[in-house]
């Protein structure tokens, strides 16, 4: 697997300042792939100088040329999508096709979104007597995870360079190569030297280096709610802006009208997407207390085709993390129905698909994260009782709603507290605000909401 033994900043592959290593790792043959440099504050810091050199320059690019160079960065992506594929299939772990399809098909699509509203979106405005300007905010630390190693640099760096920004990216440890290509990508596409930096690295290092630079205006993560807080009491102590998109327990409310059958099954195909590791899952099936038993054997049946469909989670420390929530489910007294904590294979980081019953609303596997391929499917007397445990936990970031009737299912996502809700299998729009209520996170991504994140206002007074 093609790796770069150096960071990009400011526009060429530079060494870093220490010899410190990361090794990628295959996660379904555990065979080390690649390694990558490891690095330093100092090395964030000259990212980090390089970024505010270039950003004045960028900042006053019309619009119209920063949309041209999103465009290019589309196109040099779908040029690219077989090899993006591959390369998040061999650091991630994903098959192949859930690659060429997700993790690669939609961040070209994303990129394109933000050449379109780079090229549309009002910049200036006339409030009354005022004319408010949208400028970009600065420098931006983007901080991103393994889960969708792509789509989550797209997802922050695509709008910073719309609204004018100029980047420095920490991505996740887990997945370094994906970025690599990514700033292959930006290169290819002529963005300037300097507006968009690389740095690969450690969380509690560069990301940490990141977050602390005073020379970052907006910082940017998605991943973990506690490192989101630390993030965040970072920045504060610094009056920085923070974008946070952070974890989630979303509940799937089938509402006894639903098609319970076609509820079941999409919500437990929801799950296994990506083995399971994806921030917004359904990993609360919620079912009236009178199809409870048939849901829990449709899902269990279900659950049962993907065990050798999906991939392995992403590290041994994510594998064994998982198997210990399924083992304290167990513990608590839900009922598997599917799964386990056992190995489903000798090799690789794999855990079978899970599926619990009898799960009551307090128990750990209803209340933490897992991020892993577990359901947990819990019972409710009525609707208020159903929006009761919708509501019941420290998260908010999505969700979904079943019934009959569209305007049945609406009622009750308009009561939901959470950032995003599909209506009966709704499709993933790339232009609709994500984010999450509560402790799930901080601002928004994609779509203009997205762009808005970039920017801060001027009022001028005539």
């Amino acid at each position: 697997m093609k790796a770069h033994d150096g960071l990009y900043i400011d526009g060429a592959w530079r060494p870093a300042g220490s010899a410190d290593a990361i090794e990628v790792v295959n996660p379904a043959d555990e065979q080390v792939i690649a390694r990558v440099p490891a690095g330093s504050a100092s090395d964030v810091d000259s990212a980090v100088r390089a970024a505010r050199a270039a950003l004045p320059a960028w900042a006053a690019t019309p619009p119209a040329e920063r949309a041209a160079r999103l465009a290019a960065l589309r196109d040099v992506l779908a040029a690219r999508k077989d090899e993006i594929a591959e390369t998040v299939t061999a650091e991630l772990g994903s098959p192949l096709p859930f690659s060429q399809a997700v993790h690669a098909a939609v961040p070209i699509a994303v990129a394109g979104s933000y050449a379109d509203l780079a090229a549309a979106h009002p910049f200036e405005e006339k409030v009354g007597n005022s004319t408010v300007l949208h400028e970009p905010i600065g420098v931006v630390g983007a901080i991103t995870p393994w889960n969708y190693p792509l789509h989550q640099i797209v997802a922050k760096v695509a709008p910073a360079l719309a609204a004018g920004c100029a980047i420095v990216l920490k991505p996740a440890e887990d997945t370094p190569l994906t970025a690599q290509l990514f700033a292959e990508a930006v290169h290819e596409a002529g963005v300037p030297a300097g507006v968009f930096n690389l740095v690969t690295g450690l969380g509690p290092v560069a990301g940490q280096a990141l977050a602390e630079h005073p020379g970052v205006d907006l910082v940017s993560f998605t991943g973990s709610t506690a490192v989101g807080r630390r993030i965040g009491a970072v920045a504060g102590a610094a009056v920085k802006k923070v974008a946070l998109e952070l974890g989630g327990k979303s509940a799937n409310v089938i509402l006894p009208s639903a098609d319970l059958a076609r509820a079941v099954n999409v919500g437990v195909a929801n799950v296994m997407s990506n083995s399971g590791q994806t921030c917004s899952a359904w990993t609360r099936m919620l079912v009236h207390r009178d199809r409870y038993a048939e849901a829990v054997d449709l899902a269990a049946t279900a659950a049962a085709k993907y065990g050798d469909r999906i991939g392995p989670l992403v590290s041994a420390r994510q594998r064994d993390r998982v198997r210990g929530y399924i083992e304290k489910g167990v513990a608590e007294g839900a009922r598997l129905v599917a799964g386990g904590p056992e190995a489903p294979r000798e090799r690789g980081w794999f855990v079978s698909p899970t599926v619990f019953a009898d799960v009551t609303p307090d128990m750990t596997i209803a209340q933490e994260e897992i991020f892993g391929p577990v359901l947990s499917i819990l019972r409710y007397e009525d609707e208020d009782d159903a929006l009761r445990i919708a509501n019941g936990t420290v998260y908010g970031l999505a969700g979904a709603v079943w019934a009959a009737e569209e305007a049945e299912a609406v009622a009750f996502a308009r009561r939901m507290d959470t950032g995003q809700v599909d209506i009966n299998g709704g499709r993933f729009n790339p232009l609709a605000p994500f984010g999450g209520y509560k402790q799930s996170g901080v601002g928004r991504e994609l779509g203009a909401h997205g762009l808005a994140e970039y920017l801060q206002t001027k009022s001028l007074q005539f």
